[in-house]
């Protein structure tokens, strides 16, 4: 049932793509805005205590949900499971900016790829200036973030519906990744345990989505410059990672100057050298995350059919 949802839920999205504030998103984050407002007394203990609250009354919502709908039919379970899926995981969740920054720059309007990228970007950092910047690095802009956004918005979550039963695990990733993102505030103890579990929840699927990008690019490449980055100590850093596999894949330079400098202060034998991004490095970056979720969905297609005919 769940591989069949997850094949329908793509498809579903490429037709009707989930906004980035819809009512779900809205909820859970007035919810996590409203419990940290409520537990929020400047120790970190208080943030262990507010996201456990906040997972497990997400988790027993959809665990209740199912067990509700369990008794009406399998069908309304099955409606269940695309809706859950429609609201975790998906493409156009973040490629709406990519392909329009991809069609301003097929018709040389750069200051309006400039201004969709800018704004795409203060999603997540609202202090993102990109007025000046040269194609180059506007090609290179869109390419990283797109490389997070697909992991966060993809691979994470579909990691964790193989792995839990029923769409709890894609609940809990994003819940998970939304609270790291919007309680972290510099020092502030209250996010420390968010970072901290997101870290832990994040782990194993960072290092198979970078996996993922080398076996379906260029693998020398991307394992040389995930050699780079494990050295310097960025390995455990999700946007270090993906970037220098995702990069090396592609064989592009993705990461941004200062990453570059630590991977090469780390080890003096990394001269690894990808070319410039340009309008045309889109679509194959596109094409690189692509490949890399029909490897995915493969994978989950054999474990099906294995656990079919073992049934």
């Amino acid at each position: 049932m769940g591989f069949v949802a997850l094949i329908l839920t793509l498809l579903i999205e490429q037709g009707w793509p989930l906004p980035p504030r819809n009512w779900a998103h809205l909820l859970t984050v007035g919810f996590a805005d409203f419990v940290k407002r409520s537990t929020d007394a400047g120790e970190s203990l208080h943030g262990v205590f507010g996201w456990l609250l906040v997972i497990a009354t997400m988790l027993l919502v959809v665990v209740g949900a199912h067990w509700v709908l369990a008794i009406v039919h399998p069908i309304a379970v099955f409606c269940l499971y695309i809706l859950l899926l429609y609201l975790t995981i998906g493409f156009r969740q973040f490629s709406h900016a990519f392909s329009e920054i991809q069609l301003a720059l097929a018709a040389n309007d750069l200051p309006n790829a400039r201004a969709i990228l800018q704004h795409w970007l203060r999603r997540h950092e609202p202090d993102t200036v990109v007025a000046e910047a040269p194609v180059n690095e506007v090609c290179r802009l869109a390419i990283s973030h797109a490389l997070v956004a697909a992991h966060r918005h993809v691979f994470g979550p579909l990691f964790w519906f193989i792995l839990l039963p029923g769409a709890i695990g894609p609940v809990l990733y994003r819940v998970a990744q939304m609270l790291a993102e919007r309680w972290v505030d510099g020092n502030e103890p209250y996010g420390q345990w968010a970072a901290r579990a997101y870290h832990w929840i994040d782990w194993i699927p960072l290092r198979l989505s970078a996996a993922g990008f080398a076996v379906v690019g260029n693998f020398e490449d991307a394992v040389y410059s995930w050699r780079g980055a494990v050295a310097s100590g960025t390995g455990d850093d999700q946007r270090a990672l993906l970037l220098a596999t995702g990069g090396g894949a592609l064989g592009l330079r993705v990461a941004d100057a200062s990453l570059e400098a630590r991977w090469a202060q780390a080890d003096p034998e990394f001269d690894w050298l990808g070319s410039e991004p340009g309008p045309e490095a889109l679509r194959s970056s596109v094409g690189l995350v692509w490949r890399s979720v029909v490897l995915w969905i493969a994978l989950l297609g054999m474990l099906t059919i294995a656990s079919w005919l073992g049934n």
